[in-house]
């Protein structure tokens, strides 16, 4: 075949483009670049995070048990730290209440205006013992990014993440077993909580000080306390959740929450209530199964108004013909229960569309002098059953 000659101007563009990267490469050294740390090249896990270049990295972390004694630390934004599932296990010796994994701004004691942006955690393990602190804490990381963690046995939190404003997102982890929440969240905005596992911490998640939590498809059972505490939050929702067996309460709405959504979740089993609005204002509970609430399924007080309780169904055990469970049993757990709204001083509620079944309790009640409540378009059978008569 006959080779075509190069144009020269065909030539002048390779030049001009071997020269721009030529230009690119020297002014941005080696050094400065994000890289990937293999950290068991590294004599310890610390070694290999303060490793990470101001650019950022990946930090692959092998299987293995990682005994620590002190908190570790990431400082560098735009970094990855990557384990291999749960055989990756950093396990926190520490008996003075201090975290096994910090992330946050190396000055922050300087500048409290320093930030980290998009750090991220995946694929290992952490747990601590009663005198040990959080499992991760994270301090003004803006939009951290957390998933397939596991993270159990920890003193304090099992997560904590404080003023980590911007976008934060916690998902398909593994929370069990911490002294205090599963994931405690203050002040922060548009946080995404999604697909994970709570068990037998004390709370499983308290979310403060913040709004637009969007908290959906969760499995969260067997908590000493609450399910989910929210305080001072607006502009969210919950849905789509599994919530059982709570010491406590499923859901609680305190100190200052309005335009809130609680939808679609599954409420069972709660030896106190379902549903607490103390202070919630224009919320929505809709389309929410309610079964062996204890006290109550849903309470609105005086210092909540303005919701909306619909399309509901509060139910006790009945399966057609028979209860699953006996009226009585030597474990309240094991007992037969259903309730249904108490309104206890609030006001402006609207109750419609619901199905009330089998309750121990009215289907609807008050406590204390309620006004402008509109009642109308359910179906209540068989309640009142430990009402006298």
């Amino acid at each position: 075949r006959t080779s075509l000659p190069m144009k020269p101007h065909f030539l002048s563009c390779c030049v001009v483009l071997a020269l721009s990267v030529s230009a690119f490469s020297q002014a941005t050294p080696p050094k400065t670049r994000a890289k990937a740390i293999d950290a068991s090249k590294y004599p310890s896990l610390q070694a290999a995070f303060d490793a990470v270049p101001e650019a950022g990295g990946i930090v692959l972390v092998a299987p293995g048990d990682y005994e620590i004694t002190e908190p570790l630390r990431v400082k560098t934004g735009e970094t990855r730290i990557v384990g291999s599932g749960a055989a990756t296990h950093i396990i926190n010796k520490n008996e003075e209440g201090k975290p096994a994994l910090v992330l946050e701004p190396a000055n922050i004691e300087q500048d409290k205006k320093a930030r980290l942006w998009r750090v991220q955690v995946a694929d290992v393990r952490i747990s601590g013992n009663e005198k040990s602190g959080d499992g991760i804490y994270a301090h003004f990381i803006q939009e951290i990014y957390l998933e397939g963690v596991s993270i159990d046995h920890n003193g304090a939190h099992g997560i904590n993440l404080v003023d980590c404003f911007e976008d934060p997102r916690i998902a398909d982890s593994i929370l069990t077993y911490n002294k205090l929440c599963g994931i405690n969240i203050e002040g922060c905005h548009d946080i995404v909580v999604n697909g994970n596992h709570f068990e037998e911490n004390q709370d499983a998640l308290r979310c403060a000080d913040g709004f637009n939590l969007c908290m959906n498809g969760n499995n969260i059972d067997d908590h000493l306390r609450h399910g989910v505490v929210i305080e001072n939050t607006y502009g969210s929702v919950l849905s789509g959740n599994m919530i059982e067996e709570c010491n406590g309460t499923a859901i609680i709405l305190d100190r200052d929450c309005y335009g809130i959504t609680l939808s679609a979740n599954v409420i069972a089993h709660h030896l106190e209530g379902g549903i607490d609005l103390r202070d919630a204002w224009g919320c929505s509970i809709s389309a929410n199964t309610f079964t062996i609430a204890h006290k109550f399924s849903v309470r609105a007080s005086k210092d909540s108004g303005r919701n909306t309780i619909s399309a509901n169904n509060f139910c006790n055990t009945h399966i057609g013909g028979a209860d699953k469970r006996p009226a009585e049993d030597k474990t309240p757990m094991g007992t037969d229960e259903g309730t249904g709204i108490l309104l206890a001083g609030t006001s402006d509620t609207t109750i419609s569309g619901n199905t009330f079944g089998g309750l121990s309790s009215a289907a609807v009640w008050t406590d204390g002098a309620c006004q402008r409540i509109l009642v109308s378009g359910n179906i209540v059978t068989d309640c009142g059953r430990k009402l006298p008569k």
